[in-house]
């Protein structure tokens, strides 16, 4: 790839990046484009953003079986950037387990692509433009002449509950049950809020929804008819050299209307008996996931309880670290990891069979991963939640929300919670 290094300090970084992605989606059907907006507090990001546009090759997985190895075998034969996402049902390769809810979205189980083209943002005002094709330079101009005054996406979605609030609150009272027997310890329970027959620009609304959330693990990735527009706080795992990262979320809190609201509600999470008890089984859950491929006495707790600020709420994130031995792979630690501890429960195989039973729609991107491996081998992956999803083929569009349920979970507190979190995707859908 031939590469030219720009000086953006002169430009609104928020403008160039609006410019980039736009011209991004007129070139292509296959684009990925991942932001931090600019969110301090976390000091893991190599990159302020990423954008990888078109797909010299791509890899495609619509049926789990050997995903994984299909990915080890396109990693090992692409020795460049890999952009993609792993769907949360990839855990039917992991482990013995079925997926058979309602799926209204058919997005493929795995699919990466080695980018055509690619906009890094690096952290000190220096864009740098790498190309497969035209000169980097021309990209450069091209961009400057995007008109940014973008569809301001102005929607009135109607979506329906697949879960109804009553059925919501007599499902978390048997998921309760089973912590009381003993079968789980924490299980994520999620439903999915869907409207059939929808009309959007995905671009102009994930432009809107960029703009309310301000996320820091953001992402927009378009694949011919398929759509994520994604406002996620949470890092599933990055790798740096040889450092594996992983920071689950586990307490959420609403923002305050004025600083003396903020202040008392943020300190109501940091003081929450019932979401630290969430977060460390959450933390022991990873620790033992990071075990698996990390020296033995390197996995830690770097952070634990943390409470970080974001546009629509305050979020309970811990980080925990290890050292990845020598011989393992990078994929391995993946595998490893994969799902999310924080968006299956603990002990993490028997609460992903209880959320197949009680949820009704297939989880498919929700809950899964979205991100890069750079050619030396590192990455950074997301946790896809705050996410709307559509399908462009079928004119479907679905969110899902959801919780950890404890012992001492409140049913109607967990509902509300749920509608907590759907606060991005409700005003980006409204009018």
């Amino acid at each position: 790839m031939v590469n030219v290094k720009i000086d953006i300090s002169d430009f609104s970084l928020s403008l160039i990046k609006q410019k980039a992605l736009i011209w991004a989606n007129q070139q292509s059907e296959v684009v990925c484009y991942l932001d931090s907006n600019e969110y301090a507090e976390d000091k893991y990001s190599r990159y302020e953003c990423l954008l990888a546009v078109g797909a010299e090759h791509e890899l495609k997985v619509d049926v789990t079986g050997e995903a994984f190895e299909q990915l080890n075998e396109f990693s090992e034969l692409h020795n460049n950037w890999l952009f993609g996402y792993l769907n949360y049902d990839l855990k039917n390769e992991l482990e013995n387990l079925k997926s058979l809810n309602d799926d209204a979205l058919g997005f493929p189980e795995l699919y990466f692509f080695v980018p055509s083209y690619l906009f890094l943002f690096h952290n000190d005002n220096e864009l740098e433009i790498l190309s497969f094709h035209e000169s980097p330079s021309l990209i450069w101009s091209s961009v400057l002449l995007v008109n940014p005054l973008y569809d301001k996406a102005l929607y009135d979605v109607l979506l329906s509950q697949k879960i109804s609030e009553s059925e919501y609150l007599r499902i978390v009272d048997k998921i309760k049950q089973h912590v009381i027997d003993g079968d789980t310890y924490e299980l994520n329970f999620c439903q999915e809020f869907l409207a059939h027959n929808v009309e959007v620009n995905p671009l102009g609304l994930f432009l809107k929804m960029n703009r309310i959330a301000q996320a820091p693990f953001a992402a927009y990735f378009k694949r011919l008819q398929h759509h994520l527009l994604c406002g996620s706080p949470e890092r599933f795992l990055a790798k740096k050299d040889n450092k594996l990262i992983s920071q689950p979320i586990k307490g959420t809190i609403k923002r305050g209307k004025n600083f003396k609201e903020d202040s008392m509600l943020k300190s109501k999470l940091e003081n929450s008996q019932k979401d630290k008890a969430e977060n460390v089984m959450i933390v022991d859950l990873v620790r033992n996931d990071l075990a698996k491929t990390c020296c033995s006495g390197s996995v830690k707790v770097e952070e634990l309880f943390a409470v970080y600020k974001f546009e629509k709420v305050f979020q309970m994130i811990s980080t925990v670290v290890g050292t990845l031995k020598s011989d393992q792979h990078w994929l391995n630690a993946v595998k490893e990891a994969f799902p999310m501890g924080s968006m299956t429960g603990a002990p993490k195989i028997i609460s992903m069979k209880l959320i197949e039973r009680y949820e009704k729609s297939k989880r498919g991107l929700y809950a899964g991963a979205v991100g890069y491996v750079t050619p030396e081998r590192d990455f950074d992956f997301n946790v896809v939640i705050r996410s709307l999803f559509y399908n462009d083929s079928n004119k479907n569009l679905s969110f899902q929300v959801g919780g950890a349920i404890v012992f001492d979970s409140d049913p109607q507190s967990e509902y509300n919670e749920c509608l907590l979190k759907s606060l991005t995707m409700i005003e980006a859908l409204s009018l």
